[in-house]
């Protein structure tokens, strides 16, 4: 038995450990018994064991509910980095309950004691573990009936906050009803990540790239541009409607104005203080 799975074994939480499932960059995944449930439980590695790159740029913008955790983060002490792992580790489960609620397709989860997260283990049509996209050869029609489902998924998962961040073949699993998205530790806060809008148009493109080798008129979509468009005009809803399409503005901006502008804000504030400084002034 893992030694990180053996006190949720002795706490009764997991009953028996059935097989290892697959060992990644970040976390190694194990088949685990619950009761009459058959589980996922993923034990996250410890950071100087994990091989996910620029690690930085995904936490800019996590901050804790504790302003003591987020200073001793700030500061890299060592209860900073401990608390730090935790919010890396917590960021998963977080992620998986609120696109579950959106509507997303992804394992659901169980909760995450002490560096394990505990999920819904994702099955094929006979009950065997459901395979990696990258494992599986489609057709020209589900390739396209299947990227449509992973961009609106997307599009949900950004109408809730999220930005999966590190979206490929290898972390989408396909059941008997299609794609579900795994792997979430890396997950984003949209609002909160200067990284946010790169990201995304990454994740599109990745599985754009994917489903193209099957159904090349793919290639030609324009899903992160039109997604990207939507959030930012706070139209972007879980049932929006999406057409792969996207038109760049063509009006060009009117610098002449713009300056115009600037110059009228930057002239009422200099006249705000010297009222200001007008009043101060003694009779």
């Amino acid at each position: 038995m893992p030694k990180r799975i053996k006190p949720l074994f002795e706490d009764g939480i997991v009953d028996e450990v059935l097989s290892q499932l697959m060992s990644g960059k970040e976390a190694t995944v194990y088949v685990v018994r619950c009761g009459s449930e058959i589980r996922c439980a993923k034990v996250y590695k410890e950071a100087n064991k994990r091989s996910f790159k620029k690690a930085a740029e995904y936490q800019e913008g996590r901050r804790g509910r504790n302003s003591r955790r987020n200073r001793a983060m700030e500061k890299k002490s060592s209860f900073g980095r401990k608390q730090q792992e935790e919010a890396w580790q917590n960021s998963e489960v977080d992620a998986l309950y609120r696109l579950s609620d959106a509507g997303v397709r992804v394992p659901q989860p169980y909760g995450c004691f002490d560096g394990v997260l505990l999920m819904e283990l994702i099955t094929d049509g006979d009950g065997g573990v459901a395979p990696r996209l990258n494992d599986v050869f489609l057709t020209e029609e589900q390739a396209i009936e299947d990227h449509a489902t992973v961009m609106h998924d997307v599009a949900r998962m950004l109408s809730a906050g999220v930005v999966h961040g590190d979206l490929s073949e290898f972390n989408v699993l396909l059941d008997e009803y299609g794609p579900v998205i795994i792997d979430l530790p890396q997950a984003v806060d949209a609002s909160g990540n200067n990284n946010a809008k790169a990201m995304l148009e990454r994740d599109v493109n990745n599985m754009t790239s994917y489903y193209s080798q099957f159904a090349p008129q793919l290639a030609n979509s324009r899903y992160a541009q039109e997604i990207w468009e939507l959030y930012e005009q706070a139209e972007l809803k879980a049932d929006v409607v999406l057409t792969g399409q996207f038109k760049e503005s063509e009006q060009e901006a009117d610098v002449d104005e713009v300056l115009l502008q600037i110059k009228a804000a930057f002239e009422e504030e200099q006249a705000r203080l010297e009222r200001i400084r007008e009043a101060s002034l003694p009779d």
